[in-house]
């Protein structure tokens, strides 16, 4: 059974979010303030967090950090705020997906399924090599040189597409509609962030990791490796 924390401060938003998931199968944990997240959090072994931005004591934003520094679970944001810049700013933070209030139920649902669907272990392959980086997808592990690269839930789910196919040249089109697993209508920001925090951890661990290249009004591919 899937473990799933709601975190939401609003009652009859949160009653609604935990009816829906109840009802589909899914164990639901409650918190209504940052504080009794970071609680639940630590005390369940969560699969996918639905995060409010706006909560009492500790705000979404900062809980985001707090649960990429030990687990990198699906994260979906919910907010009101709908701003472009809010989105890049969460996704930058480890932040897997961004759904504006008022939202759809049936939407929300879908989000997650996919969110938990791209988040699997993958059983054809267990590892996959390029260059200096290999990727064990049993464990979710990506090293550089033997060191470890944290990488978030979609982070990983669009290196790993590249990697399975690494002589082709994947247009935004490609990794949005692949990885997100619904049609893409022009969000550059999401593409766009993911792919550059991949580059910046990969590069952070050794300069090495320089392995992904954009091709100006086309997309990315992987560098050719000797």
């Amino acid at each position: 059974m899937t473990n799933l924390l709601i975190v939401e401060d609003v009652e009859d938003v949160h009653k609604m979010l935990v009816e829906l998931f109840e009802t589909e199968g899914y164990n639901v944990y409650s918190a209504f303030d940052g504080l009794e997240a970071s609680k639940q959090f630590q005390a369940h072994d969560i699969d996918i967090v639905l995060l409010d931005i706006m909560l009492p004591y500790k705000s979404g934003d900062e809980l985001v950090k707090e649960f990429r520094q030990t687990s990198n679970v699906p994260i979906m944001m919910l907010s009101a705020k709908d701003l472009v810049s809010t989105k890049i700013d969460l996704l930058r933070l480890g932040a897997d997906d961004y759904l504006t209030k008022p939202f759809d139920l049936g939407e929300v649902l879908v989000r997650v399924e996919a969110l938990l669907r791209r988040a699997q272990p993958s059983m054809a392959v267990h590892s996959l090599q390029y260059g200096p980086l290999t990727m064990d997808d049993m464990a979710k592990r990506v090293t550089v040189e033997g060191n470890e690269v944290t990488l978030t839930a979609k982070e990983y789910a669009l290196l790993k597409l590249m990697l399975e196919q690494p002589s082709k040249v994947f247009t935004k089109v490609n990794l949005y509609e692949s990885v997100w697993g619904e049609p893409y209508f022009g969000d550059d920001a999401s593409i766009k962030t993911h792919m550059s925090n991949i580059r910046l951890k990969l590069k952070a661990t050794a300069p090495s990791a320089d392995l992904i290249e954009t091709l100006r009004g086309i997309g990315y591919r992987l560098k050719k490796t000797t």
